[in-house]
């Protein structure tokens, strides 16, 4: 339940970590933004909102932006890069069983299904998607994208995803209604995030969560040859 009181008071919680840790709270929230993106065991790590706090505490003068923004940037490319290498290094052997521990084959699935509808834009469009954005790169690495095709999506996407939301913060950050009521901001942000998650479940309510005969073309060959289509 810590760090979902974490989230929830993510203002007051980096102002407590700046506090005590000084300069070195730049080196946590790189490792944060690094974990999220580049570790598929940690996607409950905060990341929207994180930044948006960021870039809010940067604007009142707690951090600097500049080295800041820098810092989520490379953290956030390095983190999808290491998250494509283990997907590439682990290949097949990932869903080797029915069920593993962290991936099951109905996860490889929805993910083709996903990579089959937007292409090589996933990765871009899978860093503003909580626990997609963790999965994106490394089932790119899986399907073995050519890693120029990834990094430049990569490059991309962490650039507008950074950008977006602590600029949003560094801007409106400042704003008495948003200093007033950041809690509900927070709230705000996670929810819009969540919501086209919370849409495609609730369309696969009307049927299977995974068509069977989608499953069984959910093959280490299957995903390869997706994503080529996606190149």
């Amino acid at each position: 339940m810590e760090i979902f009181d974490f989230i929830l008071h993510i203002d007051s919680s980096l102002a407590k970590l700046i506090e005590l840790f000084g300069v070195g709270t730049y080196v946590i929230l790189f490792l944060i933004i690094f974990a999220e993106t580049g570790l598929v065991i940690t996607p409950f790590l905060p990341g929207d909102s994180l930044l948006f706090a960021v870039g809010a505490l940067a604007g009142g003068g707690m951090l600097d932006i500049w080295t800041v923004y820098v810092l989520m940037l490379v953290a956030a490319i390095l983190g999808d890069s290491v998250n494509y290498a283990v997907g590439n290094y682990l290949g097949p052997r990932v869903f080797a069983e029915e069920n593993a521990r962290f991936f099951k084959k109905a996860y490889l699935a929805k993910t083709r299904e996903f990579y089959d509808r937007h292409g090589g834009k996933t990765i871009i469009l899978a860093r503003f998607l909580p626990i997609i954005r963790t999965f994106a790169p490394f089932v790119a690495g899986i399907g073995s994208m050519p890693y120029r095709i990834f990094f430049l999506y990569n490059v991309v996407g962490a650039f507008i995803w950074v950008t977006s939301l602590t600029a949003a913060g560094y801007f409106l950050g400042s704003l008495p209604f948003v200093q007033e009521n950041f809690e509900y901001v927070i709230f705000g942000i996670i929810g819009l995030s969540l919501l086209p998650l919370v849409i495609e479940f609730l369309r696969h309510q009307r049927g299977p969560v995974v068509n069977q005969e989608t499953l069984k073309k959910a093959t280490y060959e299957d995903i390869q040859e997706t994503l080529k289509k996606a190149d």
